[in-house]
């Protein structure tokens, strides 16, 4: 049976879009609350295993560092790869920063509001 775990995170930051023409309704400067939901997913059997995919913490562990070095009361666009940081480009940043220390990584989604996001599945 395959099982998805979730676990969710928050941080504050600022961004700016530099693409977005003159006019744009997005304002130029751009303050959010971030909510990151990071899915792993796994076949797990009940009867063999005791019936989770991977620890909480394991998640927290892999999250944690990127939201403490880079993310968390940052200026989005002064770290690299972020030069563009539309929650779309910041999930597959984040996917690329977590694939290798989360077996199972199977979606990053990342919320700049309670109405609008995106969700990054790589390859």
């Amino acid at each position: 049976m395959k099982v998805e775990l979730v676990k969710e995170f928050t941080f504050e930051a600022a961004k700016r879009l530099p693409h977005f023409p003159a006019g744009h309704q997005c304002p130029p400067l751009q303050s959010h609350s971030f909510r990151v939901a990071v899915t792993v997913e796994s076949e797990v059997d009940f009867r063999k295993q005791t019936g989770h995919l991977i620890d909480y913490e394991d998640i927290q562990q892999a999250m944690q560092p990127l939201l403490d070095q880079y993310l968390d009361h940052a200026f989005l666009n002064e770290i690299e790869g972020l030069e563009n940081p539309s929650s779309e480009g910041l999930s597959k940043w984040m996917w690329d920063r977590l694939k290798d220390s989360l077996p199972g990584l199977k979606r990053v989604s990342v919320h700049e509001t309670c109405t609008a996001g995106s969700h990054y599945q790589g390859k």
